[in-house]
């Protein structure tokens, strides 16, 4: 029995053994799982902010692509990079494109064989290399022939490098996959790219003037320069293929120094009141350093004295205040644009550490603004460095009209003249080579209206369903396609619109047959209905959803939770309305009196939608980073 005891005893010891080693395993293989359901809540950041627990390997978004970036921040202002733009880039575009021709017309280049061969490697596989190099301009005549043919020497390495800086990868002189793959893509294909990129460059390099920005949407990174040579290029984080960052052409208009955010109603309503309502309205509120107001402009209020379960949202304004933790982190250069984007800092650096940087709703994050800044105001006021390192660290307030303002070039280059008499290449990340696009706002991959890839005006959408995988879980179904303001707006003010290209918010106008011909068509499960117009007041306009009462054929009311827009201006749906499914793109309308929120005044809102995108106010279109403890990892 002693025996059998202990033979028990020990059997279940090893099952037990078995099911802790079990649990281990689980815990370690499966952490992005975990932690990804747990930062599903906003406010389960918040907790483990506040305990110091925030997690740094999840996935996603705040993550990044896993992948290490193969560009880096840094000044350069020494004449050794070619800027992505110049006043010859017309000309220089051109030659290249002749240049390109001339080589498939004398037989293209050479496939390179698989195989990992770097510096002292010798053979045949060496001798495709060298002369594919040749070819293309990378290399002497002197290196495919005699006894360098078949080694790689060198001038080998240094050409490979060339090359592999040119089309945005890792210099590392070897031959890797990526690298391997740029090489065997066909000139014929090079070509094809060149050429849709000579209206571009045309259109870019005009009215430049000495000194000026381009953000390389492809190669998601900025540069400046001054009087021809670039002085400082940036890591950038730009629109994702759903939410497409606009070209742009303008002078810079305003920087912002800790500006703040305003939260948008549909975070409000959706995340932050139910908290308020179970944990106490004002300490949560600080917690997330948010003050809430009586409307835009309106005097602040203490939210444990009003009852947010009967209140009407967009009647307050909630406004998280400068700081670190805040949105647009400590600075955001402005500029004229139909479209609303502006350059920001962000408050996760870490993400201009990694590659495929296509994070954003439209706006355009800047890695170490502070040099962007410095450059730009070129110390107007006393806006030295120094100044500008003391209030990042002060969270002082501080607007500034740009004197002597540089122009700005938010461009789509997936072809440019690089140094050496080469060319340099980026992915097509739109899909917009071969549509003509030059300038104006591209659409998410895969849409089109009237047939076209690309709009030349703000056509602000809804769509009746929000994929919950769109953009690789950026921000996570809690914040997926809601928009932000992110600006002071006094009263008398107009205010441009929210953060997203999909636009959930602002007061719907009828929806553009084109669109509606488009949508079924295509026969997609998620129809995306386009919209003309918006509501001039971005803040009360934004929501991601609508609770709306509907009537059934047996006369009983029906409450509706759907996604859509909810107009600004509504207090309540109407009785009359139809089923949310065929109401989605439907102005709702209202006689009564509303509070403004541009104003914080009543007004009586007009019945009459706006029915084109000349008469709306631009919409803002990128969705700006939520600080850490209010943006789940995934």
């Amino acid at each position: 029995m002693k025996l059998w005891a202990f033979a028990r005893s020990r059997r279940a010891l090893q099952c037990v053994s078995m099911a802790v080693l079990f649990s281990l395993t689980v815990s370690v293989a499966l952490p992005t799982m975990v932690r990804a359901e747990e930062d599903n809540s906003l406010f389960s950041q918040l907790s483990r902010k506040k305990k110091g627990t925030t997690s740094t390997t999840t996935t996603g978004h705040t993550q990044g692509s896993g992948i290490p970036a193969t560009t880096e921040t840094r000044i350069i202002n020494d004449g050794s990079v070619a800027p992505f733009v110049t006043p010859d880039s017309a000309a220089q575009i051109q030659a290249m494109a002749d240049k390109y021709a001339k080589i498939i017309d004398d037989g293209g280049w050479p496939t390179v064989p698989n195989g990992r061969i770097k510096k002292g490697s010798k053979g045949k596989q060496v001798g495709i290399l060298n002369l594919r190099l040749y070819i293309e301009g990378y290399l002497q005549v002197e290196a495919t022939q005699g006894e360098f043919q078949q080694v790689f020497t060198s001038a080998t390495e240094d050409a490979l490098k060339r090359f592999q800086v040119n089309h945005g990868l890792a210099p590392t002189g070897v031959i890797d996959g990526v690298t391997l793959s740029a090489l065997n893509v066909p000139a014929q294909q090079r070509l094809t790219t060149i050429r849709a990129n000579i209206p571009r460059l045309a259109d870019y390099a005009k009215d430049l003037g000495s000194r000026y920005v381009v953000v390389n949407v492809p190669a998601q990174q900025i540069e400046t320069v001054s009087d021809g040579k670039v002085y400082s290029l940036h890591n950038a984080i730009v629109g994702r293929p759903s939410r497409p960052t606009p070209v742009v052409m303008t002078p810079l208009t305003i920087v912002r120094f800790n500006p703040y955010w305003n939260a948008p109603p549909s975070i409000i309503e959706r995340d932050i009141i139910p908290r308020m309502q179970s944990r106490g309205a004002s300490k949560v509120l600080a917690d997330m350093n948010i003050k809430v107001f009586d409307g835009v402009g309106g005097p602040q209020v203490d939210p444990d004295k009003i009852n947010w379960r009967a209140v009407k949202i967009t009647d307050y304004h909630f406004r998280q205040e400068p700081g670190g933790d805040n949105a647009m982190a400590t600075a955001k250069v402005e500029f004229n644009s139909p479209f609303g984007i502006y350059l920001h800092d962000t408050p996760e650096p870490q993400l201009f550490k990694t590659a495929n940087r296509f994070y954003s709703s439209g706006c355009v994050r800047v890695d170490k603004v502070a040099i962007l800044l410095n450059w730009i105001l070129q110390g107007q006021d006393g806006l030295n460095e120094a100044k500008i390192a003391s209030l990042a660290e002060t969270k002082e307030r501080l607007d500034v009209n740009i004197a002597n303002a540089p122009q700005l070039r938010v461009a789509y280059l997936t072809a440019w003249p690089a140094k050496g008499g080469v060319a340099a290449f980026r992915d097509d990340v739109y899909e917009m080579d071969g549509t003509g696009f030059v300038v104006g706002q591209p659409l998410p991959v895969g849409d089109k209206v009237d047939g076209q890839r690309f709009v030349l005006k703000p056509i602000p959408y809804l769509q009746d369903d929000i994929d919950t995988n769109d953009g690789n879980g950026f921000l996570n179904a809690l914040f997926r396609g809601k928009n932000a303001e992110n600006e002071v707006v006094k009263p008398g003010q107009n205010k441009q619109g929210g953060d997203a290209l999909i636009n959930l918010g602002g007061k719907p106008a009828a929806k553009t047959a084109a669109a509606s011909k488009t949508a079924t068509a295509k026969g997609r499960a998620t129809t995306r209905k386009y919209l003309f117009g918006s509501s001039k007041d971005g803040i009360a306009s934004d929501a991601s959803s609508t609770t709306t009462t509907t009537t059934t054929k047996g006369g009983k009311k029906k409450i509706v939770q759907k996604k859509g827009a909810k107009p600004a201006a509504t207090a309540t749906a109407s009785k009359t309305a139809k089923p949310a499914s065929k109401t989605a793109a439907k102005p709702a309308t209202t006689t009564s009196k509303t509070k403004t929120a541009a104003t914080g005044t009543a007004a009586t809102t007009a019945k009459k939608p706006a029915t084109t995108a000349a008469a709306a106010t631009p919409r803002q279109l990128c969705q700006p980073a939520l600080p850490p403890y209010a943006r789940p990892s995934g």
